[in-house]
């Protein structure tokens, strides 16, 4: 799978949440502080990855800054984004499912190693639901954004 990936400092996970990635056999777009001609800072950063996902670049992103809130805030700036801000399993597998998301947000500060593996492998083993109220509220997102364009 494509992932589009960003942070906006390499610190804390940063180089493992590549390598976890890669170790997975994700294909990386690389965004902020991975990559040497870009913006760092995280609303940029966020915003880039995301868009990567907005414009058919990427299948999902994730984003990542000291505390994973305005990286999550920035993603969720972009139409057709869900991003969700995951600090263990059970709520990226919940994101995944109830949400659709489409975007993970991380911490780097308080992100172990070993949650950043749970949190990937429940993140990745996830599929939206296909309850009708859940269809119906990830639908009704669409409509937010509409009705905020419009």
């Amino acid at each position: 799978m494509r992932i589009a990936l960003a942070a906006d400092e390499l610190t804390g996970v940063a180089s493992a949440l590549t390598e976890q990635l890669r170790t997975r056999g994700h294909e990386l777009l690389l965004h902020g502080a991975y990559a040497d001609d870009e913006r760092s800072d995280w609303a940029w950063a966020s915003e880039r990855a995301t868009r990567d996902v907005a414009d058919g670049r990427a299948e999902q992103a994730v984003v990542a800054c000291w505390t994973g809130t305005g990286a999550s805030i920035a993603a969720n700036k972009v139409p057709g984004i869900r991003a969700a801000l995951c600090a263990d399993a059970q709520t990226a597998a919940g994101a995944r499912r109830w949400n659709d998301a489409n975007v993970l947000a991380l911490s780097l500060r308080a992100t172990s190693e070993a949650e950043l593996g749970e949190i990937l492998d429940a993140w990745f083993a996830g599929r939206a639901s296909e309850q009708q109220a859940d269809r119906a509220n990830v639908a009704h997102l669409s409509e937010i954004e509409a009705a905020r364009r419009g």
